[in-house]
C-alpha cells in the first residue's frame, strides 16, 4: 500500500492515533480499517529532517517526536497563560514593592502598543 497524506490527514492522525490518509482518487481522507477494523494504530510520529545530514551533529535527526513537541508546546503555552494571569492578580511583586512589568502592560494600554510597536519594529500609528 502507498499512502499520501496532506496537512488535514495528519491532523487527523495525530489527534485520533489511528493512521489517516488522503486519497487522491476520491479527493478525501480515509482511515486505514474503517471499514475492514484492521485499524493502523500510531504509537508516535517522528518528524523529518530538513536537509540531508542533522543539525546536532547526530547520525540521524529521525528523534524529534511530534507528539512530544506538542504536549511541549501546550505546556509551555499554558504555563506562560497561567503566568501572565498570576502577575495580572498581584498587587505588587514580592521584593520591589512594585508591580511587574507585565502588570503595568495589562494596566496601560499605551504602553503596552508601544512595546509591541517597539518588538515588530516600526512606530507606525496605523497599529495603535
Amino acid at each position: 500500500m502507498q499512502g499520501f497524506a496532506n496537512k488535514e490527514a495528519l491532523a487527523a492522525t495525530i489527534s485520533t492515533r489511528k493512521a489517516t490518509f488522503y486519497s487522491r482518487s476520491r479527493s478525501s481522507l480515509w482511515t486505514k480499517g474503517e471499514t475492514s477494523m484492521n485499524f493502523i494504530n500510531v504509537h508516535d510520529i517522528f518528524c523529518t529532517p530538513d536537509g540531508p545530514t542533522c543539525h546536532t551533529g547526530a547520525e540521524t535527526c529521525y528523534y524529534s517526536s511530534v507528539y512530544d513537541a506538542l504536549q511541549g508546546s501546550t505546556t509551555t503555552l499554558y504555563s506562560l497563560e497561567d503566568t501572565i494571569s498570576r502577575r495580572k492578580e498581584e498587587i505588587v511583586t514580592e521584593g520591589s514593592g512594585k508591580p511587574s512589568w507585565t502588570k503595568k502592560l495589562l494596566l496601560d494600554n499605551q504602553l503596552l502598543c508601544s512595546k509591541i510597536r517597539e518588538k515588530r519594529g516600526g512606530t507606525n500609528s496605523d497599529t495603535a
